[in-house]
């Protein structure tokens, strides 16, 4: 088809059925007219019939997949009145009869896939009677047997692919049901089966001859034609336009899902619908007239600005079906003959929404006269990377359904439609846009669904979606000039939850307590409790406070007072932790210096912070590099300390005074000293022992460095709530069986750990271990169902 004859298609949603209908009997004229020499002809019944390109590539899923019902298609028809069986039954098997597609099985001949089609098929419908349920228990046995129907697979090797059931639920109620499988059958058929059992129907149950003229071809005619007219030149043009369409085409579509991709699709889905407002419907339609784009062009558009906003990506592929019954000679055929248009939009330039309606018209249009390519074939060709867990080239769809439908009437019955509920997701996400006509009232409204894999999505997640979609419509029709990064996708529920609820963070914090108090406070609640613990050793509260005490007087006599700097390099001990609250009582801050870090970097973070004091131990004096701080020994030097006094200190420290100075990592550059205050601590203290329930029988792992800041949470939670800090060597806080033998002999209740330590820890139970907190790197899914 050339793009003008495309663009006059996509110009019809805007019009009125009346106009729509000359339109769409000109382009069928016009269509006719120039295939008139040549016509798709009738094959010979002795001849084989190859399946067409759409069916070869579901008969691929269904080996690959047997006993799949993702592809199984359905209808429930409620039927009111006076019902005449045998003329419905006879009426079915006349369509089957008229339409050889219908008692086509699918086989092997010389190794390749072969439609094998049955002279003659005879379908009994079956009859389940449900009159004897109370009407609440018949709806749930209507809603079982229907989930059941489209659940149960066909065999592609055996007749027939589609069948029927009629449910009885009284005297002048019953339930049509018809399966069927997609191989033979889509949307269009529906149309097609509707007004053909009108007609047959009506014929039967009154005993006239029924006006349908014999069918001009098969669909097998059509398989046949199909394959002989994709090759050579005009093949090769249709190739030579997606090719460079879909050049270097994003492998997948990166939505931000609820759950991890599982390794292989189940096509597990839910649906979740919803309702355009009729102002918004009318503003979209308004602003699609005065921009020259289709209603579908608008909605597309849309879609995609919620999928580019979603993932970030500016190359934003989706999938579009399309009819794809542009010949006359199979206007009336049941059968296979959808396409999937790819659709990509570029999304690069940070442009407004007017200028995307531009990009997407030029999209869609050229995709349409380049439409006669199979989806299969171009998949078939480009070799997109295979992956069982995603489909090739779109994951998502939108679908714009604003063609009516055939109705379907019957004599003396009032027909209406059940919507079967279909738990199946074909891709990761699809939206159908449906638009309803109301002729009294010459307008017509949109309607929304939401198809998703539960795999992927929670329901949550597709309702937030929702809301985001018509935000994000309402802000297009109100300034179609605003960039795409800028148009509102919040609800506004959404906006005060983010802007207000959230940001209510304000938290009543003892604005005069610092940590060494609050530690106090537990010495003189539990003074006998034990406050740290290594190896052999341990400490009680009483007694750390003592020793605390006794150098917090010692240092206040080396000049120790508020914002001094007193540096501290000891290895993991009692002393570690003496050291700490004795600088902070005598007023000063502590500089945490690790002895196993490189002495360049020890060296850097003394010359740095200038500490005029450094407490160390005699072992390592020999190990450090030269500086110029006063040091102080707590092993060598502890004869005098011990003989200051035990009772608390007085400081002058106020709350802004440093009560620390740590270094980065330095992995950005070089380490960076960062400051904290008194009151930072304090709050730091009170909110880690509320947020990880910590209790005076808890036992907390000191697992980090002292010089790496998740090592102040770890000490502050403990001494501060009364529990016991656990400190270890550093061997046995190497991740693996050493670690876990620690943790169940000391009964550790309490861990910060990164997650690539988590995850060397073997699966053990850890019957006291209560809490787990995690940070430093990516945590994955799956560690965290593990723990």
């Amino acid at each position: 088809m050339d793009i003008n004859k495309a663009k006059i298609l996509d110009q019809k949603s805007q019009l009125s059925p009346a106009k729509r209908e000359l339109l769409e009997k000109r382009l069928r004229r016009e269509t006719q007219s120039e295939a008139q020499l040549t016509l798709i002809p009738r094959r010979s019944q002795a001849s084989p019939a190859p399946l067409s390109f759409g069916q070869q590539q579901l008969w691929f899923i269904d080996k690959l997949q047997p006993g799949n019902s993702a592809y199984n298609e359905s209808l429930a028809i409620r039927l009111i009145g006076t019902l005449n069986a045998i003329a419905l039954q006879q009426s079915l098997n006349e369509i089957v009869r008229r339409h050889e597609i219908l008692r086509t099985t699918f086989t092997m001949v010389a190794e390749q896939p072969m439609q094998a089609i049955a002279p003659s098929l005879n379908i009994p419908l079956p009859r389940v009677d449900l009159r004897s349920l109370p009407p609440q228990e018949q709806e749930i046995a209507v809603k079982k047997l229907t989930t059941a129907e489209v659940a149960k697979p066909f065999d592609l090797s055996q007749e027939p692919l589609w069948r029927y059931t009629l449910l009885q639920l009284g005297a002048e109620e019953h339930i049509l049901l018809l399966t069927i499988h997609h191989i033979v059958f889509d949307g269009w058929s529906v149309g097609i089966i509707f007004r053909e059992l009108s007609e047959f129907y009506t014929a039967f149950s009154t005993g006239k001859s029924s006006s349908l003229p014999e069918l001009p071809i098969q669909y097998a005619d059509f398989a046949i034609w199909q394959r002989q007219r994709l090759q050579g030149e005009v093949l090769e043009n249709l190739l030579a336009y997606w090719r460079q369409q879909l050049k270097a085409v994003p492998p997948i579509l990166q939505l931000p899902t609820d759950f991890p991709r599982p390794k292989v699709q189940s096509f597990q889905g839910g649906t979740q619908s919803f309702i355009l407002p009729l102002e918004l419907t009318e503003r979209i339609k308004t602003l699609s007239q005065q921009q020259g784009v289709t209603l579908f062009m608008i909605l597309l558009a849309a879609f995609q600005t919620l999928l580019y906003r979603y993932t970030g990506q500016e190359d934003i592929v989706v999938g579009s079906p399309i009819a794809n019954r542009n010949r006359e000679e199979i206007q009336e055929l049941i059968g296979f003959f959808a396409n999937t248009l790819v659709l990509r939009t570029d999304f690069a330039g940070d442009i407004s929404f007017r200028e995307l309606l531009a990009r997407v018209r030029e999209c869609t249009l050229s995709a349409y006269s380049h439409q006669e390519l199979p989806f299969e074939r171009l998949v078939e060709e480009l070799q997109p990377e295979r992956n069982l867990s995603y489909n090739p080239l779109i994951q998502v769809m939108f679908i714009l359904e604003n063609t009516p439908t055939e109705a379907l009437r019957l004599p003396n019955l009032s027909v209406s439609h059940i919507v079967p509920e279909n738990a199946i997701a074909k891709l990761d996400l699809s939206l159908n846009i449906y638009e309803t006509l109301n002729i009294y009232e010459n307008s017509s409204g949109l309607t929304g669904v939401f198809r998703y894999n539960t795999d992927l999505f929670t329901p949550a997640t597709i309702s937030r979606m929702v809301g985001h979609f018509l935000t994000l419509l309402s802000g297009i029709v109100n300034n179609p000039d605003q960039k795409l990064s800028h148009l509102p996708v919040l609800t506004a529920a959404e906006q005060h939850q983010l802007l207000v609820e959230w940001n209510d963070t304000k938290t009543v914090y003892s604005q005069d307590k610092f940590f060494h108090q609050i530690f106090a406070l537990q010495v003189e609640r539990v003074p006998d409790a034990i406050a740290v613990v290594f190896q052999d050793q341990q400490l009680t509260y009483r007694e750390l406070n003592r020793r605390a005490n006794q150098l917090a007087h010692y240092l206040q006599g080396q000049g120790v007072n508020s914002e001094v700097l007193v540096g501290i390099c000891v290895e993991r001990s009692l002393e570690m932790i003496v050291g700490i609250l004795g600088i902070l009582k005598a007023g000063g801050a502590y500089v945490p210096l690790d002895p196993t870090y490189p002495q360049e970097r020890i060296a850097f973070m003394l010359s740095d912070s200038q500490v005029p004091l450094l407490l160390t131990t005699q072992k390592l004096l020999t190990q450090l590099p030269k500086h110029q701080a006063q040091v102080i020994c707590l092993d060598t030097d502890w004869t005098r300390i011990s003989t200051e006094s035990e009772q608390t200190p007085e400081s002058n420290v106020q709350m802004q005074n440093l009560a620390y100075l740590i270094y980065t990592s330095g992995s950005t550059g070089k380490p960076k000293g960062v400051l904290v205050t008194h009151e930072g601590l304090g709050n730091l203290t009170e909110d880690k022992i509320r947020t990880c329930h910590v209790q005076s029988d808890s036992r907390i792992l000191q697992f980090f460095s002292l010089s790496f800041d998740a090592s102040i949470p770890e000490i502050v939670m403990a001494l501060g709530s009364g529990a016991t800090l656990c400190l270890a060597t550093s061997e046995s806080l190497l991740p693996g069986s050493g670690l876990m033998q620690l943790l169940r002999e000391q009964a550790i209740t309490h861990i910060t750990i990164i997650p690539s330590a988590l995850a060397a820890l073997p699966q053990e139970e850890l019957p006291a271990l209560q809490m787990v907190l995690v940070g430093g790197e990516a945590c994955s899914p799956e560690l965290i169902e593990r723990w």
